[in-house]
């Protein structure tokens, strides 16, 4: 996936994450700021890179800021704003991821 502008998805509600993502040069530059850093960050950093991996992005930058999120919610959050800024806004096969 191409990545084209800086897109966004989520909330900074309670048990939500917001994902900012934008097109990079090398590599994954991801940053976390988490409200459960200690006890999840290594699983939410594989979370965001499982998920970037499965939608072949290879360079970006991601910023998470992560407010107790479900794994499941923060890969939908990841997903959500990957599309949003590659600009593809139809047939995005939901139900493969």
């Amino acid at each position: 996936m191409q990545l084209i502008n800086r897109a966004m998805a989520g909330t900074l509600e309670s048990s939500d994450a917001q994902i900012s993502i934008a097109p990079g040069k090398d590599g994954i530059v991801l940053h976390i700021q988490s409200t459960v850093q200690n006890q999840y960050g290594r699983a939410i950093k594989q979370s965001v890179l499982d998920t970037l991996s499965k939608l072949g992005i290879e360079n970006a930058e991601v910023d998470v800021n992560d407010r107790g999120a479900l794994e499941c919610t923060l890969r939908a959050r990841v997903e959500c704003a990957a599309y949003r800024s590659a600009g593809i806004e139809a047939g995005i096969p939901w139900e493969e991821m």
